[in-house]
């Protein structure tokens, strides 16, 4: 399950660490930059509720081996990039097949397993979808000073077939998979999970969660390539390793989740994630990567007890449940891309930290009002 969310989104932000370069290579402006950052994930928000009613009907493994060779195809077409605009193109059908893999293992969890063992494997997929945010901006930061981002591509293009090489040897076949192919109930189910206080709260969450991340990662690689930083694509690739704290910090958050419940873990967390925001804004170098660590460690714990809630308390449909928050996840990281680009093109980084810690705070809102406090044991 790590692995697989590795795979999974070893594709998703690696252009972050060469944004810099794009702005030179294309002449684009920060907007534009984001927006080939927002490219993937608005696709991503776009099809996840459709892939998830889809795989209800078709099978889980097969989806995940599938949404894994198709990725490779844009990921390659990526380096044949002439303009900032076909590179979005390309990044948006890479957004395409990602929810085929995160959707579905997901829902795959949450069917082949039960109690602790879920909220156990979920943390290790979190973990694993860590790593791989983190290995594919480390890469491609690297690959660029070494080869050129264009020939990096193909390099990860590689990696994805591998990657589903592997899945398709390794992942066990569903043992508890029913196949749903009635449309109808599925329409009827998308309903149900509207009017869901669960899953409504998970959704608004997961969009001020993943608003932060994409906010801020997407455009400290601004401030730190810009006076008196002036970071190159290896060193910002080499920052992002703060992203491994992530890979620890989310097992363990299994713990807090069973002590004190997923209402009460999720505010602690987003509280910790605003401090680490605030922490950026310090002059050193060192300030700012121990600011980048605590944010995206409180980020990590919310992420994983927000799913791990949906799997606990959503049986029905969880395949469409896990799309919709994978909807809401997404819209609001693209939302974060594009407004955050405005904002740092208005008021650079000072003003973009302001932007983060109105979001935050909605997201402490949403988990203090919304958010139904489950038992101990049922975390």
């Amino acid at each position: 399950m790590g692995l697989i969310g590795m795979f999974a989104f070893l594709q998703v932000y690696s252009v972050q660490a060469i944004l810099p370069v794009l702005i030179t290579d294309f002449a684009a402006t920060e907007v534009q930059a984001g927006m080939v950052v927002g490219a993937t994930v608005l696709a991503i928000a776009i099809m996840s509720p459709f892939l998830g009613m889809l795989s209800d009907a078709v099978g889980r493994k097969v989806f995940i081996v599938g949404a894994l060779l198709f990725l490779a195809i844009p990921t390659a077409l990526i380096a044949q990039s002439p303009s900032i605009g076909w590179m979005g193109i390309w990044r948006f059908l890479q957004g395409f097949s990602v929810p085929g893999i995160t959707v579905v293992t997901i829902a795959y969890i949450g069917e082949e397993f039960e109690g602790r063992a879920v909220t156990e494997l979920m943390s290790f997929y979190v973990s694993g979808s860590v790593l791989g945010g983190f290995m594919g901006r480390f890469l491609l930061g690297h690959l660029h000073e070494l080869i050129g981002w264009r020939a990096g591509y193909y390099v990860m293009a590689a990696m994805t077939l591998l990657g589903a090489l592997w899945v398709t040897k390794m992942l066990p076949a569903s043992r508890q998979f029913v196949a749903n192919p009635n449309f109808r109930s599925a329409i009827q189910t998308l309903g149900e999970h509207l009017a869901n206080r669960y899953v409504v709260t998970s959704c608004l969450l997961g969009a001020c969660v993943l608003f932060s991340l994409v906010g801020c990662f997407t455009f400290i690689n601004l401030h730190l390539a810009d006076t008196p930083y002036e970071l190159s694509t290896g060193a910002l690739a080499n920052i992002f390793a703060v992203y491994l704290l992530g890979v620890i910090i989310t097992p363990l958050s299994t713990t807090l989740l069973r002590r004190f419940g997923s209402a009460r873990t999720v505010r602690v967390a987003v509280v910790v994630s605003m401090l680490g925001v605030l922490l950026t804004l310090v002059a050193p170098l060192w300030g700012v990567v121990i600011g980048l660590a605590v944010m995206s460690s409180g980020v990590f714990i919310t992420q994983s007890a927000t799913i791990s809630y949906i799997a606990v308390n959503v049986k029905k449909g969880r395949s469409l449940a896990s799309g919709l928050y994978y909807m809401g996840y997404y819209a609001g990281g693209t939302l974060g891309a594009w407004l955050g680009g405005i904002t740092y093109a208005r008021g650079q980084w000072s003003l973009t930290v302001w932007l983060l810690l109105f979001v935050q705070i909605l997201a402490l809102l949403v988990a203090s009002i919304g958010m139904i406090k489950t038992k101990s044991h049922a975390a």
